[in-house]
């Protein structure tokens, strides 16, 4: 284990509590202010173990996986703010966009055609779905996987899509399951696309080049 992934999950970590913890009470006109619990202690693991997972599969240059790590942050607020409120703020999306799109040019692992194909290809799927699946897809999702797509490109932005559907229907079935959730309650999507884009980083073959080869 390198010190860049030590490094990582501790700092993930800190961002995980920070975020639920923002979450509970920001925005506030939907805020539950709930006080620190077990929701805060597993976001700081998974933002801590998504974030090591991350650094320790890179075998980019350390500026690259620094970035891609630094996208990471904004998406776990994201996410952590669509577990509490069933919101995607502009204010943290916005910037977000602003930044992926500079960053097409100088991706490493992804050629700017790819990332435009993938943003494309994940707005008009999700687009699609949401007028399918009334209610299923937010505004909110349409905004962040675009992205999404421009950090990950073709085809691996399909992948992180899928892997997103697949782990949120398994949470809406074990929701109905317990009876925590009945069949017109809302799951939100944002944080499923985050651990989505989170799997497709780690899994793919080129995204973050080969470890062996080309150690951080």
């Amino acid at each position: 284990m390198t010190p860049l992934v030590i490094v990582a999950a501790a700092v993930f970590a800190v961002i995980g509590a920070v975020a639920e913890r923002v979450a509970s009470f920001w925005p506030p006109d939907e805020a539950r202010r709930r006080p620190p619990g077990a929701r805060t202690a597993a976001l700081a693991l998974l933002a801590a173990t998504a974030a090591g997972a991350v650094a320790w599969r890179s075998g980019l240059s350390l500026w690259a996986t620094l970035v891609y790590l630094a996208f990471l942050a904004p998406m776990v607020f994201l996410a952590a703010t669509d577990l509490e409120q069933r919101r995607l703020p502009h204010i943290l999306l916005d910037p977000l966009i602003v930044a992926s799109l500079l960053f097409v040019p100088f991706n490493p692992a992804v050629k700017p055609l790819e990332a435009a194909i993938g943003a494309a290809v994940a707005l008009a799927f999700l687009g699609v779905t949401g007028l399918i699946v009334r209610g299923g897809i937010a505004m909110g999702d349409l905004y962040l996987v675009l992205p999404m797509g421009l950090i990950l490109g073709w085809p691996a932005i399909f992948t992180a899509v899928f892997l997103g559907a697949l782990l949120s229907a398994v949470a809406g079935i074990g929701l109905l399951v317990t009876r925590r959730a009945g069949m017109r309650s809302y799951i939100p999507f944002g944080p499923f696309l985050v651990a989505g884009l989170v799997l497709a980083l780690v899994w793919d073959p080129t995204l973050l080049g080969h470890v062996a080869a080309n150690p951080v």
